[in-house]
């Protein structure tokens, strides 16, 4: 146990550093994004799959309560949370279109979608990506591995370099509370 142990935060370790050397831009580039949103009057709508809904639920939180310090609540939907237009949606036009069909519902021109996927290549992420370029949201992609097939979709994309989906989340809970953290200054 103890090697294995070592091994995952030897892994860890080396993804976080890789953040460090490579996505620092982007992730200014996220957060500019977002605050430039919030101060126009708009919201932040956060969309993914499993873990990655629950880091969205995390995040969204984490900008309506508070992240290190009092401030105002800001306006951040998960959109993985309302079990009912999850069914009905999935029942009714496929689970390909649960978090499209949201975007369409409650986005607005200049809200910014935050969209989850570790391998960037789950089909609801890629629809609702595409439903938020198509309403003029702005929109920020987080993947790992390889990109899938979000690597060319978003205005920013945050990619953690690895192919581990947990060493991915890790790199993308990292990611938001960064945001978050500048996001209260």
């Amino acid at each position: 146990m103890r090697i294995d142990i070592e091994k995952q935060i030897a892994e860890h370790q080396k993804v976080i550093t890789l953040l460090q050397e490579t996505l620092a831009g982007e992730i200014e580039a996220a957060a500019r994004l977002a605050a430039g949103a919030l101060k126009n009057g708009k919201k932040l709508l956060f969309c993914g799959n499993g873990g990655s809904a629950a880091d969205c639920q995390h995040l969204a939180a984490e900008f309506v309560g508070r992240f290190r310090k009092e401030r105002k609540g800001l306006p951040a939907i998960a959109l993985t949370t309302d079990t009912s237009i999850l069914t009905a949606v999935g029942n009714d036009y496929g689970f390909e279109r649960v978090f499209a069909r949201q975007v369409e519902a409650l986005g607005a021109e200049g809200d910014v979608l935050f969209a989850f996927s570790t391998s960037g290549n789950s089909p609801n992420i890629l629809l609702a990506v595409e439903a938020a370029r198509k309403k003029g949201l702005r929109s920020v992609v987080l993947t790992g591995g390889d990109g899938g097939g979000l690597k060319a979709a978003g205005e920013v994309r945050l990619n953690v370099p690895s192919p581990v989906t947990a060493r991915v989340q890790e790199g993308h809970i990292l990611i938001g509370h960064i945001i978050c953290a500048l996001l209260d200054e």
